[in-house]
């Protein structure tokens, strides 16, 4: 008998399949389950139960989605506040002073120059 790996979802073809034969169980005539998780009773409740944390997931992720989204937005909001405050701390203070160098920035001093690049002439 092969393992059965219940961490993984089921296929929604075999999803759709149960239900269908749970729907096909009310043809049945004279079905007298041995298991009591087989009564048609126990079979509608867990149907049931399966809906309902569908209905539960999907609510959840739409949740997650919205606050995902939130989350997105204000961290956008809060980089482009500190890039505002970047901008008027280097306005204030100068883009060579220590502040400057405070917030992140390399001092103007402290940059390298670009350096010429001389090319030799074909001879």
């Amino acid at each position: 008998m092969a393992v059965v790996n219940i961490s993984r979802r089921l296929s929604v073809k075999t999803v759709r399949a149960d239900i269908d034969s749970l729907n096909a169980l009310g043809t049945v005539e004279g079905y007298t389950p041995v298991r009591v998780d087989s009564t048609p009773e126990a079979l509608k409740a867990s149907y049931a139960n399966m809906l309902a944390m569908q209905q539960k997931e999907t609510e959840l992720q739409a949740m997650m989605k919205a606050a995902s989204d939130t989350a997105r937005q204000a961290e956008w909001e809060f980089h482009n506040a500190i890039l505002s405050m970047k901008e008027a701390v280097r306005a204030q203070f100068g883009p060579d002073s220590n502040a400057t160098q405070a917030i992140g920035y390399k001092k103007k001093s402290e940059r390298k120059r670009p350096r010429r690049i001389v090319k030799a002439e074909a001879m």
